[in-house]
């Protein structure tokens, strides 16, 4: 009677064996294609000198591997062409390299945002950048009507003009500023740079480590997925699920050994 009842179940095991490994594996990393900012900025026609920045620095090598190894995704605010004329002559001339890192990595946050989002975020929001007070950070204010966004450095304000791409792990948006960290720049009015700070006052940029340090947004504040996305959203949610469902599985498949042990002992 026991031989008939423990076949069948040693049959089962290889799949469950099976099941337990699949649920263990990590989440894939996200498609190459859609982390590809050189692209996306290639394709708005406009963002000629951002360009040239992010290849001078090797930031969107920085970035990209961080977009394949986080859940979080990554929000970045593109200065177009016109926005970089805005700023007094000589602005970028006189900032040390470590500070053109410094000044770019102030424009990526490091979680998705998409327009709605913001709206429950708390500020002030995290950036990619940071000296040696810590962090630096910009703060935001949206409005429930028009769904504008508006981005606060201390030094300038500036809204989101258009959207780049919107596609989890990855946010794009248009600034017709370039965003001014108060650490670099000092305060000024509104729209107008003041002379960058010496080298010694900004202090090494730890922009790689950034992701990392202690302030980031609680998860709470604001969700990781799009709320317009809903193919994204139930990307996120079952990655989730996968992660929790690998504890069930396993104790599922241990259960079913004991009791093929027990039934052989009989």
């Amino acid at each position: 009677m026991a031989s008939h009842t423990v076949l069948p179940l040693l049959l089962l095991l290889p799949f469950l064996y099976a099941a337990v490994a699949d649920d263990a594996a990590p989440g894939p990393s996200p498609p190459g294609g859609e982390l590809n900012l050189t692209s996306i900025l290639e394709s708005g026609g406009q963002y000629s000198t951002l360009l040239r920045l992010l290849q001078a620095t090797q930031i969107t090598e920085q970035l990209t591997s961080q977009l394949k190894n986080s859940y979080d995704g990554l929000t970045f605010f593109a200065p177009n062409d016109n926005a970089f004329t805005k700023l007094k002559i000589g602005t970028l001339n006189g900032l040390t390299d470590q500070q053109k890192i410094q000044l770019l990595l102030y424009h990526v946050l490091p979680r998705y945002y998409s327009v709605t989002t913001f709206q429950t975020a708390s500020n002030p929001l995290p950036t990619e950048a940071s000296g040696p007070g810590g962090m630096y950070s910009v703060n935001v204010t949206t409005t429930t009507t028009s769904h504008l966004v508006n981005m606060s450095t201390g030094v300038v304000d500036v809204p989101i003009s258009s959207t780049l791409s919107a596609k989890f792990p990855l946010a794009v948006y248009s600034v017709d500023d370039v965003l001014l960290p108060e650490q670099l720049f000092g305060t000024s009015h509104k729209g107008k740079a003041s002379a960058p700070a010496p080298a010694g006052q900004a202090g090494a940029a730890a922009g790689k480590a950034s992701a990392r340090k202690k302030g980031g947004v609680p998860k709470s504040d604001v969700a990781a997925v799009p709320v317009a996305a809903g193919e994204e959203a139930g990307d996120s949610e079952n990655t989730a699920a996968g992660r929790g469902s690998a504890g069930w599985t396993t104790i599922a498949a241990f259960a079913l050994i004991m009791a093929v042990v027990n039934l052989v002992g009989a």
